[in-house]
């Protein structure tokens, strides 16, 4: 593998992005778990999980090459995160697989090289890989939605008119794509059926343990933790010191908040307990 400054090579993979595939962190536009996500790159669901190089070959092709090195592409993407150069070359042994295409959408594209293209189909390949259809909502959609509250969580929470934690019980007034509703738990008559639903599958988790990656559990301020699950047709994310926000396929575009009630931090600890955790 080179860097995209360097010469052009025809062996050479021109190194674009990076992303982790494990249990605790792997792109959930993928699927709603870890050996979802595995699946949809036709990959085993190994514990330790992989990295997914993506670059363009030196005739411009996009391949996604998948390591079992994972310290190394954690190191490089914490080290791009914080501006930082790093030469990621994983060595050709960690090589599992090298997979025509892009699982994820990349907006760049590597200089002096023909624009970004699949690469020519030999007999036997597998197509190759696309990114998920985000343009109309659907599962793959709802769940970068919630990506995306996990990341804004502040702003996602100054919508929903609820002063703060201990003021949680209360129903705000609704913005204008969030109906804030009050209480949680699957009894309690302000959530519609779809939340009701999605709060009994999330309870059900604390009984029986989901496949792994269904429920995640990340740093929050304050000692708290971020709570991400997922189900067949939802998605939630949760600070266990504060509410939820539930996504639905059900319902296009709405961002539901669920407000502490009696039942959520209950529910919110047992989530955390069977969580998987980074390393």
């Amino acid at each position: 593998m080179a860097g995209a400054e360097e010469a052009v090579d025809d062996d050479a993979l021109y190194v674009l992005t990076a992303v982790l595939l494990t249990p605790a962190q792997f792109p959930s536009v993928l699927g709603d778990d870890y050996p979802a996500a595995c699946e949809a790159l036709g990959l085993e669901p190994y514990a330790e999980g992989y990295g997914l190089v993506l670059g363009q070959d030196a005739d411009g092709a996009r391949w996604t090459v998948v390591v079992d090195d994972v310290s190394l592409v954690a190191v490089a993407i914490a080290s791009w995160d914080c501006g930082m150069e790093y030469d990621l070359s994983p060595d050709e042994r960690s090589m599992v697989a090298a997979l025509p295409g892009w699982p994820l959408a990349v907006a760049v594209a590597a200089p002096n090289l023909p624009a970004p293209h699949d690469p020519a189909p030999e007999e036997g390949d597998r197509p190759p890989l696309t990114p998920p259809d985000t343009r109309r909502w659907g599962p793959a959609q709802r769940r970068l939605g919630a990506d995306e509250i996990a990341l804004q969580w502040a702003q996602w929470r100054e919508r929903t008119g609820l002063d703060g934690p201990d003021a949680a019980d209360s129903a705000g007034p609704p913005g204008p794509s969030a109906a804030v509703e009050a209480g949680a738990g699957t009894a309690s008559g302000g959530l519609s059926e779809g939340v009701r639903r999605a709060l009994g599958e999330a309870r059900a988790y604390t009984e029986s343990v989901p496949p792994p990656g269904r429920v995640r559990s990340s740093f929050a301020p304050g000692g708290a933790r971020t709570i991400r699950a997922d189900g067949p047709g939802w998605s939630m994310v949760a600070r266990t010191d504060d509410i939820a926000f539930v996504l639905l396929d059900e319902e296009p575009g709405e961002v539901i908040p669920v407000g502490r009630g009696r039942e959520l931090p209950g529910l919110l600890a047992g989530l955390e307990k069977v969580a998987v955790h980074p390393a």
